[in-house]
């Protein structure tokens, strides 16, 4: 953090001294005023709901420009990395700062591999869960048990202990989502392969059975693969936020991940992918999409068009070209250009990047439009897609979660209020009341 020249100064209009903060300026993206002495100075605190005008951190992990639709990951481009490197050269660049070159890749693949067994004892974990609970229920449940199954790792002062757990958390993730899967359809869960790739491995666990062996379709495997690196960090989004704010109390980093993926299930955060796909279930047909459109376009209606715009992204979502080149090409391996959930997806796609009313309003596609039916296509079921989407997240709220932990600049999170509740009253006894 740089400190900038000027100062910001706050002026009162009732005749109190004004105040001077400092102004620091980031390597790229606005400059931030530091108003942490503003309580001691003034005996005023700021009001922000959602926190929308306030950094939290300082962070060299993932920066985003909305208005530019740009996504880095440590400075480089979401485009390239989707293109030049796997999931994961992008778990290792986001962990360390750098993408590895071929040793550090091979060593860190080869150590993931050899963590993605989970402990057998989790087997009888999931029986105490309804075979139909939600998945993200029961990753909440199974990733925080984590910590039961790993004391040797919950030292989060120990910089050796903290690298174990992360990579233990990105390697077990995948088996985890796959268990929760098996277990809702009421098949034998599928040990990983240490000979498979990272989103090999899954696709097999998820759909591999032991009557037969399962066929690894490079395709799919690099459609998943495409998946995992977009959303794999978003900056300082709700989950993450959580993760860091659940971390800031020195709680262990498997309870920490485990409130990510509790606040990743929201319908308005993790959960836009499956409304998605629900509302082209709804709309039923290629025939219905005129009336469909007209209801969106009525305010009154309360018919929201999801997997379209982005709150942070203003023009368009850089994820979303990527995920769309992934779509075409997941649908065409798998011959589902003329399956009726696909075709209407196309039709809509097409209505919303041509009708003026879509178009002027910056209602594009988004990356949760086209990876909904990616993984419908992928034969994911749409209560497991934030199940993936929290597999792929995982890497960025640990990277999140380690910078925390050896910031010095941070504190336990305590957020202030604005009270508008009684003032003192007096308790009456019971008959008076």
């Amino acid at each position: 953090m740089n400190t900038s020249d000027n100062k910001a100064t706050l002026s009162f209009s009732d005749g109190s001294p004004s105040v001077d903060f400092p102004i620091y300026k980031g390597t790229i993206g606005p400059d931030v005023i530091d108003i942490r002495k503003l309580y001691a100075g003034t005996g005023k605190f700021t009001y922000d709901p959602g926190f929308m005008s306030t950094a939290a951190c300082n962070s060299s992990i993932t920066y985003i420009d909305g208005d530019k639709g740009e996504l880095l990951y440590r400075g480089y481009p979401i485009e390239q990395l989707a293109v030049n490197a796997d999931f994961m050269e992008s778990c290792y660049l986001l962990l360390n700062g750098e993408l590895p070159n071929n040793v550090q890749k091979q060593e860190f693949v080869d150590t993931v591999t050899k963590h993605t067994m989970v402990h057998e004892q989790m087997q009888f974990f999931f029986r105490g869960f309804r075979r139909d609970a939600h998945p993200m229920s029961v990753l909440v449940g199974t990733v925080g048990a984590l910590a039961s199954f790993y004391h040797d790792s919950l030292d989060i002062n120990d910089a050796k202990q903290r690298e174990i757990s992360a990579i233990r958390l990105i390697a077990k993730m995948p088996t985890l989502v796959a268990m929760a899967y098996k277990y809702s359809m009421g098949q034998p869960f599928m040990y990983p392969r240490n000979d498979l790739s990272y989103s090999a491995n899954f696709m097999r666990m998820m759909f591999g059975n032991p009557c037969e062996e399962y066929k690894v379709n490079d395709v799919l495997v690099r459609a998943l693969d495409r998946i995992l690196i977009l959303h794999a960090d978003h900056e300082q989004n709700a989950s993450t936020s959580t993760v860091r704010l659940a971390g800031s109390s020195g709680a262990n980093p498997f309870a920490c991940i485990a409130a990510g993926i509790a606040c990743l299930w929201g319908p308005a955060h993790g959960g836009a992918n499956e409304a998605a796909l629900n509302m082209l279930k709804e709309i039923g047909s290629v025939e219905n999409i005129p009336a469909f459109i007209e209801q969106v376009k009525d305010k009154n209606s309360g018919v929201k068009l999801m997997g379209f715009g982005h709150r942070v992204y203003k023009n368009f979502d850089p994820r979303a070209k990527l995920m769309r080149e992934t779509c075409y090409e997941v649908l065409e391996e798998l011959g589902l250009q003329d399956d009726p959930l696909f075709k209407l997806a196309m039709e809509l796609e097409k209505i919303a990047l041509n009708d003026e009313y879509f178009v002027s309003r910056k209602l594009y596609p988004n990356v949760d439009f086209y990876s909904g039916i990616v993984q419908s296509a992928l034969g994911i079921p749409v209560s497991l897609f934030t199940g993936i989407f929290a597999m792929a997240r995982t890497i960025g709220w640990i990277a999140q979660w380690n910078e925390m932990i050896a910031d010095p600049e941070q504190k336990i999170g305590r957020p202030r209020q604005l009270f508008v509740g009684s003032t003192v009253r007096d308790v009456k006894p019971l008959d008076q009341r």
